[in-house]
Order: C-alpha cells, then structure tokens, then sequence
C-alpha cells in the first residue's frame, strides 16, 4: 500500500522531522537534489555521454534551493550547469541562501528575467551550446496561485525553444503550474495548459495527489520517489498524530493473493455456495451484451455461481451465447422479488444494459431493499437523473455506484460543477474530494471511473486506481470494459470481500489484465485475461 499526500500533509511531515530532531531542512535539500541527480542519470544515462550542460531553473523557495543543490552536483561530476533565478537571492529561506551561496562559489547565477529563451538558444544557434537537460525547480508542492504573467510567458518562450524530445526535462518535486492537490494546472486567463511538461518527475518521499490525477501524469512524464529520509522510527509513531490533524493519506494499493485464494489446504472441502452466488440483471433482446460481460467478470474473479436475469423476451438470445453462467426469467420488480428469495443470492448487479426508466428504477428499489451487496452502474444510475435524492434514501454500506463521469454529473451535478469550473471552488478542489462529498452525500461507496479512477468509502477509505506511467493501459477506454469492471466487483461481493475493498481489488485486476493483452483489445478479452493475472501474483 502507498500513501498519497496532500500538500499539507508533506509540509506536517517534514515540520514533525523537525520537531523531533529526525532531520534538518539542509540535509532533506541536499537528499533531494542527490535524489535528482541519479533518477535523472538513471533514466537518461545518455546524458553523460554528450555535452553534459544544464539549465537550471531555480525558484524563490526551497524548491529552488533544491535546484542549487543539483546545479553543485553535476558542477561536481563535470558538468557545466547555469542557474537562473526567478527571484531575489538575499529574500530566499535560510536553507536554500545557503545553497545559493555554496553553489555561488562555483558558478554564476542569472537573473531569470534577463534570459530569453528562444533569443538565446534558438534556431541557428551553436547546437554544442544548447543544454542537454533542463532543471524545472522553481516551485515544488505548495504552489496554490497561477504562475505570474512574465514566468508563465518565458516558460512557453523554453518550450518552444526546445521541443519536448530534445533537451530533456526534468521537474523537482513538481511541474511548475501543477497544483499538486487536484493535478490541475494552475493558470490564469484563456491558458488551460501547462507552459512546460516533463520528462521526468521526481518527488520526494511519498508521491502526492497531483502526480496521479487528472493532468498530472501527462505533465509529470515519467514520475519517480526519492528517498529523503523521512523514514525513521520516531517519525513514524508520530504519523498518528498527523493523521488525527489532517486526516488519513489517501493510498494505492495491489490485492493481497490470500484474498483471491480458493480453498487449499486449509479449506479443502468448501464448494461452490461457500464463494457466493451473483445476480446480473439483464436488459431486453439486443441489449443483453453489457449483462453478459458483467457476468462473466463475475464468475472469472471468482463467484461460485453466476445467473443472469433477462426478460422472457431475452432468455434464448443469453442462452445462445452463455454456458457456465445460469439463467432465470425475469420481466420487472414483482419477477425480481421472487428470484431474491433464494437467501443463497449475495451479490446482484444492476445497470450494464438494463435500460432507463420507471421499470429499472423499481428493480433498483426491489434489490436495495434486500439490503444485499448492490453494485449500481450505467442506466441504473442514469435512470435517476433528476431524482438522486430518491435513490440516496435507500442506499447503504453494502452498495456501490460505478459511474463515469457522465453518470456522475447526473446524480452530482453541483459536486461535479465544483470539479469543473475551478471558479467555483478553485484549482485544488480534487477528484478525490469530488467522491468522498459525492460518497458522504448518497451514503454508500462511490467510485468515480477513469485513468485515475477514486473510490470513496463514507468516512472511511479513499482509494486512488491510478492506470498511469508504467501501469498506462489506454485500451480500456473501450465499450463494455466498465460493464466487465462492475462484474469483477459483484464477484467479489459474492465471495464476502468488503465492498470497499472488492471495488479496489477489481480495479486494481481491471486494469493488469488489460496491459497484459495490449493493443487491439476488447471487453471480451478482459475475464478470460484473469487466470494470467492471478498466476502473476501468485494467487
């Protein structure tokens, strides 16, 4: 499991290290500058076979210290490095004067102003003098305003200087721009961009929340951690503390395989039952395809029994195509009532194809009233467009809404304005607040879709299932993957997984399972993909 910080939280954590004599603001400077130099020599060992010349961009703050403790230690490998500070030097924090000063004795400091990119090393210029990496340390997590005019306007003048895919570009901690809260640029005006995007990211200690939502990913490029030593015992009895003031971390996590696990040695007569038995609801005849791939999501991860429920009208068109999966009538709310009386059924989904209307909001009610683990996605969502509060009366613990963000706007059309029109509650309100308001409000577990897809337990959990940098799998964004997500959920439900926990394992396996196949597929491919996954992690 790792944590993701909020600003807030890193700036309590250092101040605690602080506090307890674990560490001090120069030695964290100069592991942060070390942890640097080799992610970036590390990823781009080429850069010590050409000119070896950097550009470091050096901000009024810490961060910017930390770009003078970069400059120091390529000088010290050979490199040549010229720093420009945005800034005045005599007004930097104590540590980062210091820097300055130390790297003052090895080289010289510009202006940042009295640089124009694009005139200085631009087309036509003696490529021998052109860097071979740019350093981005102007500002590191705390940035909570728009870049000023005259920064944002010389970083766009950098990046069309040089192109991404020439010299390389390496941000300290942060992308200058990216609120690091809800990884949303922070720009002011007409720009809804970044002026500079990386190649390379390197935070320090925990990944914060910034590197993993919305933008963050495409404006951090590759994305690494670097130990600061904020690790020691005695600052992580006061991590409890922490938590009381500002609250638990949010965390990503991979499946434990002892949760995947069935039977074994130390169970070795169970069967079927003792794994649950879902209930996929259906749609009418050539609206059955979504209800079928929640099924077999279902029985791949795992249920002992699986039975999809289809109109009497879409019975022989289920049958034609399923074998191992079950099939019972069932043409409204009154049918559905009389299948949940077999206690056995555990786990039901409702929504992938079902249709919207009067009739798919009866059948919701019929199943949340069996106070059964409901997962509720697509038209069973949709179906309560304009009426939300109708449905959050009778949700619970055991329930879970999988929306996209269409589906989400439409039960939480405020919460998603908050998310979308940054003027109504800034850049930093985040996609993860957006599903902890959204879970509160309807009472049950949301998990908002997508690369960086949230999941909310009430006062509980929050979950980020981030699908980016080296677990990127742009192939899920095809019809009918959501549908195999819900299923992979009430599968779990039915072997008695925490609701929270199921959405996070399924997501987790959602999308190992489409980078195991790659280009080229589709929402079929993903439940037969599954065994291979669990071989992986050892299940």
């Amino acid at each position: 499991m790792t944590e993701l910080l909020t600003s807030a939280q890193m700036r309590a954590i250092e101040q605690t290290a602080f506090d307890l004599g674990a560490a001090t603001g120069s030695e964290l400077m100069e592991r942060a500058g070390q942890g640097v130099v080799e992610a970036m020599l590390t990823d781009f060992p080429e850069l010590e076979q050409g000119a070896r010349r950097a550009v470091i961009l050096c901000g009024p703050g810490n961060n910017g210290g930390d770009g003078f403790v970069v400059a120091r230690l390529l000088k010290e490998r050979g490199w040549t490095a010229e720093c420009f500070l945005y800034g005045e030097a005599d007004r930097l924090p104590p540590d980062a004067r210091a820097n300055f000063e130390r790297w003052s004795a090895l080289g010289p400091t510009t202006d940042f102003h009295d640089w124009r990119f694009a005139l200085r090393y631009g087309v036509g210029s003696n490529e021998a003098e052109a860097p071979a990496a740019i350093i981005d340390a102007l500002f590191g997590t705390g940035l909570v305003r728009p870049l000023a005019d005259d920064l944002d306007r010389s970083l766009r003048e950098l990046d069309a200087a040089f192109p991404k895919g020439g010299a390389k570009r390496i941000a300290v901690d942060a992308p200058s721009g990216l609120c690091m809260d809800s990884g949303r640029p922070l720009v002011s005006g007409t720009k809804v961009d970044l002026p500079l995007k990386q190649d390379l990211t390197v935070s320090f200690h925990r990944l914060k929340l910034g590197h993993v939502l919305a933008e963050g990913p495409e404006s951090c490029g590759a994305l690494r951690v670097a130990n600061i030593g904020l690790d020691q015992a005695a600052l992580r009895a006061a991590r409890s503390e922490l938590r009381e003031t500002l609250g638990a971390a949010v965390t990503k996590a991979i499946p434990r395989a002892y949760e995947l696990r069935k039977g074994g040695e130390d169970a070795p007569g169970v069967h079927k039952y003792d794994y649950g038995h879902a209930l996929v609801l259906s749609g009418g005849p050539g609206h059955t395809g979504a209800a079928r791939l929640a099924a077999r999501g279902a029985l791949r991860i795992g249920a002992g029994l699986v039975t999809v429920a289809a109109p009497g009208s879409a019975m022989t068109e289920c049958a034609c195509h399923l074998t191992a999966i079950m099939l019972a009538r069932c043409n409204g709310a009154s049918d559905l009532g009389a299948i949940l009386g077999d206690e056995r059924l555990n786990a039901l989904c409702l929504g992938p194809g079902l249709g919207v209307g009067s009739a798919t909001r009866d059948m919701v009610m019929t199943a949340l009233g069996s106070r059964r683990c409901c997962v509720l996605d697509a038209d069973a969502l949709t179906s309560f467009a304009g009426s939300a509060p109708s449905l959050f009366a009778h949700l619970h613990s055991r329930v879970i809404l999988t929306p996209h963000t269409g589906e989400f706007a439409r039960l939480f059309p405020d919460i998603w304005a908050k998310l979308t029109e940054p003027a109504l509650h800034g850049p930093a309100y985040s996609k993860v607040e957006a599903t902890q308001e959204a879970a509160a409000r309807a009472g049950c577990i949301v998990l908002l879709k997508g690369p960086d897809t949230v999941i909310a337990e009430p006062g509980g959990r929050t979950v980020v299932s981030a699908a980016s940098y080296d677990r990127a799998a742009p192939w899920l964004a095809t019809a009918g993957a959501g549908d195999v997500l819900s299923g992979m959920i009430t599968g779990l439900l039915a072997r008695g997984i925490w609701p929270v926990t199921a959405a996070e394992i399924a997501t987790w396996l959602h999308v190992e399972a489409a980078r195991r196949f790659g280009p080229g597929l589709i929402a079929a491919d993903l439940p037969d993909l599954l065994p291979a996954v669990f071989r992986d992690i050892g299940v």
